[in-house]
């Protein structure tokens, strides 16, 4: 049983762009992404992290690349990891043509700061070569010293003005397979460049509140920034940048997909905050599931509410639900049925069983199919 969503949200028709193995824009889904915050020259973690990133739930990561043995690295990096790799590159053009040569499937760069017209063709020469994607990464914190001598400060209309002279200077070298970002660490200024932007280019956009800081308060102007835009039917791929691991990035990306049922993968547990009336433990309880169904891929939801008054409710919207009672005895709900009463002490791992199992029949019919 899934969640009804009460509308659907009408996303933006963009171009369709590969990046590596994945496609983006159009009808497909909307990728998440993080970024690598190893040395990229420590090849071995560098590696163990995109694995890590990859098994959260990630569709791409981005790998920086400042100097010639970081982009050489990507060489090793790229036979040993799944997700296609996008190189960072900043100002030097050389690190973009080695990023390509050796592996990366999109190169992130701001063209006007690549360099003279010669530079700049030489880099879209190596990522026709490669079959590399291009994305235009403009960002509040770094824009053309004329457009901001223009504008006097980072505002909506400098930051789509840096994006449309980047996406022309590729253009006209017949270059087209790109998405674009404009970034900023303010979540007005980004929806507003975002907007503008959505309607004024039809590429895929990547979306992202640069610089959002530590988890809490990143995660929650990432929700706000992100999750608005997305509600627009704008976006086609998101980073939640966040001072801290990357894993937890996606984490949070994903968490915001599926909040808007952009993304419909992996359990989805609807839980009370708890209160006097708990026949159990809810919190606690939430936290072990969560981390013990972090392996199931499957789209499946689980109420667990801690007493009787909103759980039998809820468990009629999912496909699992507990609901608290008394003398430590909880009610089971099976699509939305009354099945049983469990004890506190085996709920844990009757749920665990019961998403498993639902998890291989899932697979099986889908085979089977």
């Amino acid at each position: 049983m899934s969640l009804r969503p009460f509308r659907d949200i009408q996303r933006r028709k963009t171009k369709e762009i590969k990046v590596g193995k994945i496609k983006i824009g159009a009808k497909n889904p909307i990728a998440v992404q993080s970024m690598t915050n190893t040395k990229t020259t420590d090849i071995k973690s560098t590696i163990e992290q995109i694995n890590k990133i990859e098994e959260e739930g990630a569709d791409l990561v981005r790998v920086s690349c400042p100097d010639e043995e970081s982009s050489l690295a990507l060489k090793e990096i790229t036979k040993h990891v799944n997700l296609p790799v996008i190189a960072d590159i900043h100002f030097h053009y050389k690190r973009a043509i080695e990023a390509a040569a050796n592996g990366a499937a999109c190169l992130r760069i701001n063209p006007g700061n690549i360099g003279d017209k010669k530079k700049v063709s030489e880099v879209i020469k190596a990522a026709k070569d490669y079959n590399c994607a291009i994305r235009v990464g403009v960002n509040a914190g770094s824009l053309e010293k004329d457009i901001l001598e223009k504008y006097k400060e980072p505002c909506p209309e400098a930051l789509v003005e840096s994006a449309i002279r980047n996406i022309h200077i590729l253009e006209d070298q017949d270059f087209f397979n790109l998405k674009v970002s404009v970034k900023s660490s303010d979540v007005f200024l980004s929806l507003w460049a975002y907007r503008q932007l959505s309607k004024k280019v039809n590429y895929p956009l990547h979306l992202g509140i640069t610089e959002a800081g530590s988890f809490i308060p990143g995660s929650i102007k990432s929700s706000i920034g992100l999750g608005t835009l997305l509600l627009e039917g704008i976006g086609d791929t998101i980073r939640v940048s966040l001072s801290d691991d990357p894993v937890k990035e996606i984490k949070i990306g994903n968490e915001i997909l599926k909040s808007l049922n952009l993304k419909n993968s992996g359990v989805k547990i609807i839980s009370c905050p708890s209160c006097a009336r708990q026949g159990f433990n809810v919190i606690e309880t939430v936290k072990i599931l969560e981390d013990k169904l972090s392996h199931i891929k499957s789209p499946i939801t689980l109420s667990i509410i801690g007493c009787v008054v909103n759980g039998p409710g809820e468990a009629a919207q999912t496909d699992f639900g507990i609901t608290g009672g008394g003398n430590n005895n909880h009610m089971l709900y099976i699509n939305g049925d009354q099945i049983k009463k469990i004890s506190s002490k085996e709920l844990v791992e009757k749920v665990i069983s019961l998403i498993e199992e639902k998890e291989r029949k899932i697979k099986s019919d889908s085979q089977t199919n």
